[in-house]
């Protein structure tokens, strides 16, 4: 199949998905997004709020400002003020570039579940739950996700050496973010896909393998996931939800790809 034939398959199952979890009964698995969020919430206000206080602290006993003056006061205004923004965008940058790789982590357990269940509706073939074998799925998938940041941050390490070459720098500069989105979406869809691979008893190097042959499912089951980041303020809320459809869909792609 052609790399085009395969990411319009991506994007037909992804949306596919979304029925298939409301009709197959798997509509409470979305609790667990919502818990995600929550709990996200939770730890990034509270780590950027010590970590604001702390910063203003330091910096304050640095500049050693007693004085009560109307200049002394404005200059601890100032300080506070670029330390708590500071902050909140260095919070909001690592979100942006590893965001998808925590969710990806964190939901790990919800995903091995939700392959090998939309694999079990689509086939009628059953896998009796086995404890060791649900871990394994899930320490794999935390492996591969951590590879593939490896290998993301390998790229983009790349890049900006390209980048200082005259005229070729020029023009990766320019290209560069378009290429980390679709970077981005490739290694998001990987992992989402080898779930279903690890069932098939593939080991990770011979996962690899598939995936490269079938990259337009890995582009396309990420691309929606790595889009939904995108979104201003609210893409960490929105990108744990569409990764319960993501993961839903590449699975129903590989069997598609099976059965032909």
């Amino acid at each position: 199949m052609s790399f085009w034939k395969e990411f319009g398959l991506g994007f037909k199952t992804f949306f596919e998905a979304i029925g298939f979890v409301f009709s197959k009964g798997l509509w409470w698995t979305l609790i667990f997004p919502l818990a995600l969020n929550i709990l996200l919430l939770w730890v990034g206000t509270e780590f950027t709020d010590i970590a604001i206080k702390k910063s203003q602290i330091w910096l304050l006993n640095l500049a050693n400002l007693n004085s009560t003056s109307w200049y002394a006061l404005a200059i601890k205004g100032f300080i506070s003020g670029f330390i708590w923004l500071f902050v909140k965008m260095l919070f909001f940058s690592i979100f942006l570039y590893f965001g998808g790789y925590i969710i990806l982590i964190l939901m790990s357990p919800v995903f091995a579940y939700l392959s090998e269940k939309t694999e079990k509706i689509i086939t009628g073939k059953t896998y009796p739950f086995n404890g060791e074998q649900w871990i394994r799925d899930i320490v794999r998938g935390i492996l591969i996700t951590l590879r593939n940041i490896f290998y993301e941050l390998l790229i983009i390490i790349l890049i900006f050496i390209f980048s200082f070459i005259p005229v070729i720098g020029w023009l990766v500069a320019l290209l560069s973010s378009i290429i980390l989105f679709f970077v981005s979406a490739y290694f998001y869809g990987f992992s989402f896909m080898d779930y279903s691979l690890e069932r098939k008893k593939l080991n990770i190097k011979q996962s690899v393998k598939f995936v490269r042959k079938n990259k337009g499912i890995a582009v396309s089951g990420g691309l929606i996931f790595a889009l939904s980041m995108m979104f201003p303020f609210c893409g960490m809320l929105i990108a744990p939800f569409v990764s319960v459809f993501s993961i839903v869909g590449t699975t129903i792609a590989i069997q598609k790809i099976g059965d032909k």
